[in-house]
């Protein structure tokens, strides 16, 4: 099926799940889709590439949506731990703009067979569906610029507290993200209680607003705890100069932003751990991966 046929069967379906009684037009996509989170990929993320796209079984681990209470509002989030194991190590998993999609349950799923509590919440979920935008700009535009910082820090908090009480040991906390998440990553290391932290190409410096009003760059004197930047050399977005600019902080900063480092992939694009993407680079990607598990097995996280 061509990528542009993909889009018009989602503008349908989303048009028939805007005629569901009582049933929003996310719950009824989902529904469509045949199930929650972690099922299927984000339209608005291009064409699949099925070919490179990893699968990693659930076979052996406790994987699916569970629901994390936030002051009363019900969170979605895919989790995946191994089955019958208690004090995990637990690990934030930030998503893309694209949200809690096939990719990110799978990078749940190769967490969980690393050993820890993976966990990747819905932090789009009050202000839009991602799967329900075939067109990047559009979901940029309507839904992610209007999540505030604030609110997903509060999430995650509350992602932690979950996991304290659900099997998980906080004591060895670590966050990873990508791309949108890999900013989170950084700004999650200045506020809550992680041991370490792993930012796949997430941006590091740019524009501010109310709703998010500060950058990697500007807390490097709140980090508290160490951060790894996974980065691709040929990253249009994310310039090597910003690298650089924060390099160049990280050594102004508090002992944990001392102590973080960036690991720069010469011949690699943005989003080249995307396996299901064209950006993929096999490489990169893999090297990046163990290069995240040594980082948190040398910062107390396993």
């Amino acid at each position: 099926m061509k990528y542009e046929d993909i889009k018009q069967d989602l503008s349908a379906l989303l048009g028939q799940a805007g005629n569901h009684n009582g049933t929003s037009r996310r719950d009824a996509l989902r529904l469509a889709l045949g199930g929650g989170l972690g099922i299927g990929y984000a339209c608005a993320a291009g064409p699949v590439m099925a070919q490179t796209a990893i699968k990693t079984s659930a076979e052996g681990l406790s994987a699916g949506e569970i629901g994390i209470d936030v002051q009363g509002f019900n969170l979605p989030a895919y989790r995946a731990a191994p089955v019958g194991r208690t004090n995990l190590p637990v690990v934030l998993v930030i998503s893309e703009i694209f949200g809690v999609h096939e990719y990110i349950a799978d990078t749940c799923r190769r967490l969980a067979r690393a050993g820890y509590m993976a966990i990747a919440p819905d932090l789009f979920v009050r202000q839009g569906d991602p799967m329900a935008y075939a067109e990047t700009a559009k979901l940029m535009s309507e839904v992610i610029a209007k999540v505030p910082d604030a609110q997903v820090m509060g999430d995650l908090d509350a992602t932690v507290r979950w996991a304290a009480a659900n099997g998980g040991d906080t004591a060895k906390l670590a966050i990873t993200g990508f791309c949108w998440g890999g900013r989170i990553a950084w700004l999650y290391a200045a506020h809550g209680p992680v041991k370490a932290g792993v930012a796949w190409y997430g941006r590091l410096q740019g524009g501010k607003n109310d709703l998010q009003p500060s950058h990697p760059i500007d807390l490097v004197a709140q980090l508290k705890a160490p951060v790894l930047g996974l980065y691709g050399g040929q990253d249009a977005g994310i310039p090597l100069q910003s690298v650089d600019a924060m390099k160049a902080a990280l050594q102004t900063g508090s002992a944990a932003a001392r102590a973080s480092k960036f690991v720069i992939y010469p011949e690699a694009p943005h989003a080249f751990h995307a396996d299901y993407r064209p950006s993929y680079r096999e490489q990169a990607a893999q090297d990046g991966w163990v290069q995240m598990l040594a980082w948190f097995r040398h910062h107390g996280v396993a």
